[in-house]
């Protein structure tokens, strides 16, 4: 199957469970790590991906890989390797809400720095899918407390970072380990000597996918991230529309539940806003457009999939009200604005559980790695945003 053929996720070839957590998410057209990587992997074929961070890699080996599961056995079937606890648990978080269907599919983050007892009990009463460092895997493997036996499938997460970390090794014993009939998946940005030699030791007739980096966004573009409490977050974004001019906003969020909230709380703050959803008819999602476009609307509140077809140049900012799920979707958002010759600002609000996330967009794009801006004081009073007040 080509990649231009592939709509929708349903085209794919994922069980009914999986495709219908993927629809309550409210992902609808795959990625191209996701179209390319997903159909060998539900074929059982090892594979090899190289992409950058924030491509969707994890979807595309977490979806197959929960299509491989079964529930009814309380045993390790799915293990993937990644080389921090950050990434562990937000991978983890990912399957799990990916397995919500599934009838008791069990996900357990294994890393360094938890006490290990928080680990050895949820292990004793099973679970199907661990995501864990390769230092801490190590170690449960020694005590005896992981079983891999029953694995079907291996992922190798960030393969290149595991090797600047010098787990490398531990990642080549640990497959050694695994059994012989299972799926590997390895994916990496790069391609250095020894990630290669342990893709040629341990993959098997690999389909190999390369996906080519994003490219940034314009340097008209002015791009922030901004550390929020999720429960400051609409206080954080009306100081932004007090402090900037702009004709017309977008304010991305993931829902379609979260266009009506987050657009019914700035007209209460006085601001003329509309949701936009897949949920409204196409006549309804046009008028809505026209009227941002004509200036009786400033603000549209907008989710990925219901914004593709928003064609204005006086987008002023871009805000992502709750931060994109990939690099992908951070540049088709924030290239709404900085159009025709004009400048733009891209402002990301960043939950402090999100810095992993944050820091994937940015090494994706190639932007410095600098940390998020804190807007809050040590007592919760929010700092002034002079930054953001036009020229």
């Amino acid at each position: 199957m080509s990649i231009e053929t592939v709509l929708r996720f349903a085209q794919l070839g994922l069980s009914a469970p999986v495709l219908q957590a993927v629809d309550e998410i409210g992902y609808e057209t795959p990625s191209a790590i996701q179209a390319r990587g997903i159909p060998p992997m539900l074929e059982g074929r090892d594979l090899l991906g190289q992409a950058q961070t924030g491509t969707g890699k994890t979807a595309a080996f977490a979806l197959p890989l929960l299509c491989r599961i079964d529930p009814m056995q309380r045993v390790p079937q799915a293990l993937v390797l990644t080389p921090t606890r950050e990434l562990a648990i937000q991978v983890a978080e990912a399957v799990h809400s990916y397995a919500r269907h599934l009838g008791g599919v069990q996900v357990l983050p294994v890393y360094g720095g938890q006490h290990i007892s928080a680990q050895l009990r949820p292990l004793k009463r099973g679970v199907q899918v661990v995501v864990g460092t390769p230092g801490r895997i190590i170690d449960h493997l020694d005590r005896g407390t992981l079983r891999l036996d029953a694995l079907r499938t291996v992922v190798l997460d960030e393969a290149d970072e595991m090797l600047r970390m010098g787990f490398i090794e531990d990642v080549d014993r640990i497959l050694g380990e695994t059994p012989r009939g299972r799926q590997v998946a390895l994916f990496s940005a790069t391609m250095p000597a020894e990630v290669r030699r342990i893709a040629d030791r341990h993959l098997k007739d690999p389909v190999t996918v390369t996906i080519e980096s994003a490219t940034a966004t314009v340097d008209s573009v002015r791009q922030r991230f901004l550390v929020v409490p999720w429960r400051q977050k609409l206080d954080v974004l009306t100081r932004i529309l007090e402090s900037i001019e702009y004709e017309a906003m977008l304010v991305f969020v993931r829902t379609k539940v979260a266009t009506l909230e987050v657009s019914e709380k700035l007209e209460a703050r006085g601001h003329a806003s509309a949701p936009l959803n897949g949920d409204m008819t196409q006549v309804l999602r046009e008028r809505t457009v026209q009227r941002l476009k004509d200036g009786s609307l400033d603000i549209v509140v907008a989710t990925d999939v219901a914004a593709r077809g928003i064609d204005i140049d006086d987008i002023g900012a871009v805000i992502h009200y709750e931060p994109a799920k990939d690099v992908k979707d951070y540049l088709h958002r924030s290239g709404r604005t900085a159009r025709a010759g004009r400048d733009g600002w891209a402002v990301t609000l960043v939950e402090y559980n999100q810095h992993t996330q944050m820091r994937i967009l940015q090494r994706g794009m190639r932007l410095p790695t600098e940390k998020p801006i804190e807007v809050f004081s040590n007592d919760q009073r929010l700092l002034h945003l002079a930054e953001f007040e036009a020229d």
